[in-house]
């Protein structure tokens, strides 16, 4: 079982959630989506691994799915609707709200849900385009005021734009890890603002994904992997420069016993106690294996040989 947990910040610091959170889109980000079978197991198996009185971190999207967009959502109201008791074992964050008509999206958002499960944050996705942090964050407050949800979280936003939220979601992994990702890290563990990492398996790529070029033109392709292909680290070129860092990681998580996608995700969970890694998952083994990585300890002699790895295999491309 789990026990390392986190405590969130702002208007949910009382909430306490497992280290170890669910990154949710990858279960419908595909064609077809994940059965709910499997994915009703994958959901039960990470919130039965926490303590008692610890909820998992959820984070689905507005428009984490193929056809429809909202499949995510719908995905999660028929798991609420047939497994009422788990509703109090997740904390469920949605990313969305993109345009400045907030109020729609909310209630599209809350339509969508059918009132199985309540609401808990909501992060409008990246900053608003004309629509500055502040006013944002005050039609969100009358949001919470009118009962639609209870806090509010952000996205891909820099250091200097710290307020009182209870969330801040950044791409954290051993290929993405900036100043400004420090900054920002540190920034909100001196607000007491929890950082929600995604990506900290670099799409999968930092896990072993792929050993060469030719496995991502080959596999069994899914919208997201078709989607890697326009993204600049997975151009061929890069792709095959990268390689040698998702080469040493997996050396040393085998020296060490555990596979690199768990070295990846308790390597960024060690970046701080606020800090609160969301790797995906569709199934119920790969599940377990993440929630697993809370409980490893990196040793500081480890920890340096992360650090020479990342500084001497450097990465090649942008994020995006």
């Amino acid at each position: 079982m789990s026990s390392k947990t986190a405590r969130l910040g702002g208007t949910a610091s009382n909430v306490i959630v497992g280290k170890i959170g669910h990154g949710l889109m990858m279960m419908t980000w595909r064609n077809p989506p994940v059965s709910d079978e499997e994915a009703f197991a994958s959901l039960k198996a990470g919130m039965d691994d926490l303590p008692p009185g610890t909820k998992m971190f959820l984070n689905s999207g507005e428009f984490y799915g193929i056809n429809p967009p909202s499949a995510n959502l719908e995905l999660l109201a028929r798991f609420f609707e047939r497994n009422p008791s788990y509703a109090d074992k997740a904390f469920l964050s949605i990313l969305g709200c993109s345009e400045a008509a907030l109020e729609r999206k909310v209630n599209f958002i809350l339509a969508k849900l059918r009132g199985t499960k309540r609401l808990d944050l909501i992060e409008p996705a990246r900053i608003i385009h004309g629509v500055s942090i502040e006013q944002s964050t005050r039609i969100m407050a009358k949001f919470i005021a009118q009962s639609k949800f209870d806090h509010i979280g952000l996205s891909e936003v820099r250091a200097d734009h710290g307020h009182p939220v209870s969330a801040v979601e950044i791409e954290v992994s051993p290929w993405s890890y900036t100043q400004e990702t420090k900054d920002v890290i540190s920034t909100c563990e001196e607000l007491g603002i929890a950082v929600i990492a995604y990506s900290p398996l670099g799409h999968g790529f930092l896990a072993g994904k792929w050993r060469s070029y030719n496995d991502l033109e080959n596999t069994d392709i899914t919208p997201a992997d078709n989607m890697l292909r326009q993204f600049s680290r997975f151009q061929r070129d890069n792709f095959n420069h990268n390689l040698a860092l998702a080469s040493a990681l997996n050396a040393i998580a085998t020296k060490k016993g555990i596979t690199a996608a768990q070295l990846c995700i308790a390597w960024v969970s060690s970046l701080g106690p606020n800090v609160v890694p969301i790797p995906g998952s569709s199934y119920v083994a790969r599940t377990l294996e993440n929630c697993a990585s809370g409980n490893i300890e990196l040793t500081a002699e480890d920890l340096e040989e992360i650090s020479n790895a990342m500084s001497v295999y450097t990465v090649r491309g942008t994020r995006y």
